[in-house]
């Protein structure tokens, strides 16, 4: 597939770059990217919720009442989970919801996520920029000339860069990412993906 790149004013710079069939035009597979963003998302969970239970609550010394003669089931504490106040039955418990996915499993996922963006066209290539100052209103306009501004864009960059990336940073719809680092999620939770030239090349060293 061949793309047409374009400048940060919108328009054809008259160079045309050929996406990587590896990488641009795998037959999608959706079951490798399900497991990739179930992994994400699972391993963002902190897992820190925490209920006590009634050897952790506070009281319970006291029987509440006498064994029998009350017509009420007999309660040996105020903290059972039965009571008010008591501890928490079967509660949340500190844990690790961390999953694990196969790096071949990972780059196909990551692979099949930027085929399916290409094959909807989705994919924008820009030539490499970079600004002087750190403002927002350059990284804003770009995006507006590329027909980008209320589309939830993922900005793919071939290296980090200060400026650019804290300029961007206070547009609500705009991502910017070095390319290398961008995940299947990252990818598939964009509405268009733009490519510095560079960034282009940078992912073909890491999927390719």
């Amino acid at each position: 597939m061949e793309l047409k790149v374009l400048n940060i004013k919108g328009a054809e710079t008259g160079e045309v770059v050929t996406l990587n069939d590896e990488i641009f035009a795998v037959e999608v597979s959706e079951h490798a990217m399900y497991l990739d963003v179930k992994a994400i998302l699972a391993n963002r969970r902190q897992g820190t919720h925490k209920a006590k239970t009634r050897a952790e609550v506070r009281g319970g010394g006291k029987k509440p009442f006498r064994q029998k003669g009350t017509g009420n089931a007999r309660q040996g504490s105020t903290r059972s989970g039965l009571m008010v106040g008591g501890g928490t039955i079967f509660g949340p418990q500190p844990r690790t919801y961390e999953q694990k996915v196969n790096r071949k499993v990972k780059q196909l996922a990551r692979r099949s996520a930027l085929s399916a963006k290409a094959a909807a066209g989705q994919i924008v290539v820009v030539e490499d920029f970079s600004f002087e100052a750190i403002k927002t209103r350059p990284v804003a306009d770009m995006l507006k000339n590329l027909g980008l501004a209320e589309k939830k864009t993922l900005l793919m960059m071939p290296h980090h860069d200060n400026v650019v990336s804290i300029s961007g940073r206070n547009i609500e719809k705009l991502n910017i990412m070095v390319a290398d680092q961008a995940s299947t999620y990252d990818i598939l939770n964009s509405q268009a993906v733009l490519f510095q030239k560079a960034a282009l090349q940078k992912i073909e060293e890491t999927l390719g």
